[in-house]
């Protein structure tokens, strides 16, 4: 039973995100995106799950991410969520729905997917390693997503066909951009006021510029780390050992 501070804290990030969707479901965007994924519609009840089991109690460290990979949050509603990550260490087993308009090469499969998100592999498995349990991560710690949209994107294939591939939001159009930034640093906000974090940890180079703009006026200390992703030489050497090393030098661990 949480006690009446908790179920507000919960309830504040839980109207936030239901904000930021209906606010970005209502954007258009043009080619060469062709589907939108937003897992806060069909995947909502194992999000919710994850704000209600871990988002209760206030944060000394919140981690913002860029936006849902689609092995990963597009397929679980958490936020890096690869599958067994969420299934198996946070024990989050709630249902999921699918996109409206769902893109052939990128099927959402829920809990029953077998592809696996590596940079959510990659950061669970450092947190499951230094914490142990995910009850000890989650007591000073929640990660969360800038942007809660996946954009896939036309990829003509040589053989014909369908082709496609995830655009990143930082490549969108600038007008695209400004409309979908506004509704996502408003509940970047809200999510800081409800958690109260020392530290906001941006997970690579564009959550840790979102972040620095849309809390300029927030008392919060902003740090950077590598991100996971497997695009990044660097992430491939050591990034486990590399993250750890910036963290502990910007004294959040």
């Amino acid at each position: 039973m949480l006690d009446r501070n908790a179920n507000a804290r919960v309830r504040a990030q839980l109207d936030a995100a239901e904000k930021l969707r209906d606010a970005v479901d209502s954007l258009r965007f043009a080619a060469p995106v062709v589907r939108v994924y937003d897992p806060l519609d069909y995947a909502w009840n194992a999000f919710a799950a994850y704000v209600e089991r871990y988002g209760a109690n206030p944060k000394r460290v919140l981690f913002l991410g860029m936006n849902p990979g689609p092995w990963g949050m597009a397929q679980t509603g958490v936020p890096f969520g690869e599958v067994a990550a969420v299934r198996d260490w946070m024990r989050i087993d709630a249902t999921t729905g699918r996109p409206a308009d769902e893109h052939p090469r990128y099927p959402v499969e829920g809990l029953s997917c077998r592809r696996s998100e590596v940079s959510g592999q990659r950061l669970w498995g450092l947190f499951r390693e230094r914490f142990g349990t995910a009850e000890a991560f989650f007591a000073e710690h929640l990660v969360v997503n800038y942007c809660p949209l996946l954009f896939i994107a036309a990829s003509p294939r040589r053989k014909g066909g369908e082709g496609a591939r995830n655009l990143t939001p930082d490549k969108l159009p600038a007008a695209e951009r400004r409309a979908l930034y506004a509704a996502c640093d408003a509940h970047l906000r809200a999510v800081t006021k409800a958690l109260a974090p020392r530290f906001l940890v941006g997970i690579g180079t564009f959550a840790s510029a979102r972040a620095r703009e849309a809390l300029a006026d927030e008392k919060v200390e902003l740090v950077r780390i590598l991100h996971p992703s497997p695009a990044s030489p660097l992430s491939n050497r050591d990034w486990p050992g590399t993250a750890t090393r910036q963290l502990v030098d910007a004294g959040v661990w």
